[in-house]
């Protein structure tokens, strides 16, 4: 058992030292790890775990009940000596054996951890690049609308003079033809007045014109 206890510290000491440096084989063991955490391995692993605290724990004891025996008795018994080191060399292997243990699965869930941090900051890294590249297509964006916008508002100033122009035009053509409505108003009242004239000089002249033709008929009578 002992054998097996030191074979088994010893390979977790490599493996330790595999995964605390950047070598081909810690690739390896992390994909190792990870397949002996799915399925029935976490079970297995448990299973192995509770044996060999239950191993550790009957150990102590044993070494308790010896050492209370020394006590008791006040002579150390060369067998009991031997079996007290055997005692404390297993119980020291079991410990060794679970504190790897944990370090090893520690290791290689922060190694897990780290890796999938890694992904996020790369997937993140694209993503900023992706949006700084959408910001600077937008700041162009943005340019190209201020400058449109900017022409528009020199176009709509031109517009605005021209049509201001344009109604001072329509304004001063609309003053001409009023002056022209009254100038021609006053030349029809000018015209009506010469017909009314015409009209009563014809009147006079016809007038005349009777009163001379029986002035010459009473002549021949």
């Amino acid at each position: 058992m002992q054998q097996l206890l030191f074979a088994v510290v010893l390979f977790e000491v490599v493996v330790i030292m595999a995964l605390s440096f950047k070598t081909p084989m810690r690739k390896l063991l992390i994909m190792s790890l990870d397949r002996s955490k799915r399925g029935r391995g976490p079970v297995v692993i448990q299973t192995v775990s509770a044996t060999v605290i239950v191993l550790l724990v009957t150990s102590v004891y044993n070494m308790m009940a010896i050492q209370k025996r020394w006590i008791e008795d006040g002579v150390v018994n060369p067998t009991d000596e031997v079996i007290m080191a055997k005692h404390l060399l297993e119980s020291t292997l079991m410990g060794g054996f679970l504190f790897l243990g944990l370090m090893i699965d520690r290791l290689h869930h922060y190694m897990r951890e780290l890796r999938i941090r890694r992904k996020n900051m790369e997937v993140i890294k694209k993503e900023g690049a992706l949006l700084e590249g959408v910001k600077a297509r937008g700041l162009d964006e943005v340019k190209n609308l201020m400058e449109e916008i900017t022409s528009l508002r020199k176009r709509q100033e031109q517009l605005d003079s021209e049509l201001e122009a344009r109604s001072k035009e329509i304004r001063t053509e609309k003053t001409s033809a009023v002056a022209l409505q009254k100038q021609s108003e006053g030349f029809l009242i000018e015209f009506n007045r010469l017909l009314e004239e015409n009209q009563v000089l014809r009147d006079q002249l016809h007038a005349v014109d009777s009163k001379l033709s029986r002035s010459s008929s009473k002549k021949n009578t």
